[in-house]
């Protein structure tokens, strides 16, 4: 069993890093995270039960390849991705990675929302690049359920930041309706 929270204590292999997870009973966490993300040319890990996220691009000419694997795989794509092209390839992965480029292009809000509202997709949805603590509740409202943050920028801060709202006006993911209809 991979273990998943910090309380586990792993021994981490080189590739491991530590993220910020919404569980299942919807409580966030710091978790371990041994997904290993691979460019285009990476040799796949020696490792061969560690789970990976390659681009769509390798997805598709090494399909293949990452079935055979007995680790997970999923897809990481651009924030700025068109998700009406890219939302069929993604359906059945476990994981999708949406990478945010700069903390100030919202354009994987969009992505987010759509993949999640529109496209059906159920899996793991993570935020990774420049990702700040303080967008974490945000980007879980539009359906991210894990996040990589920056450099250099706290975790702690990021769990404080998931929950430091307990009420939104607006529909979300989870619920669509306003505040005004969730109102006995």
């Amino acid at each position: 069993m991979v273990p998943t929270t910090m309380s586990e204590t792993p021994e981490l292999h080189p590739g491991a890093r530590r993220i910020v997870r919404v569980g299942a009973s919807g409580k966030p966490e710091i978790a371990i995270d041994h997904w290993q993300r691979l460019g285009d040319d990476d040799p796949f890990p020696s490792l061969d039960a560690l789970p990976v996220l390659v681009t769509l691009a390798r997805a598709e000419r090494d399909r293949q390849a990452l079935e055979q694997r007995t680790g997970a795989w999923g897809v990481w794509v651009p924030g700025n991705a068109d998700p009406e092209q890219i939302a069929e390839r993604l359906r059945d992965r476990v994981l999708v990675a949406i990478e945010v480029t700069k903390f100030t292009d919202g354009r994987h809000y969009s992505l987010a929302r759509l993949l999640r509202d529109r496209y059906g997709f159920t899996g793991e949805l993570r935020a990774f690049g420049d990702v700040l603590p303080d967008q974490l509740s945000y980007m879980q409202r539009c359906g991210y359920s894990s996040f990589e943050l920056a450099p250099g920028k706290s975790l702690e801060t990021g769990l404080r930041c998931l929950t430091a709202f307990s009420v939104s006006y607006q529909g979300n993911t989870t619920d669509p309706r306003p505040l005004y209809r969730r109102r006995a």
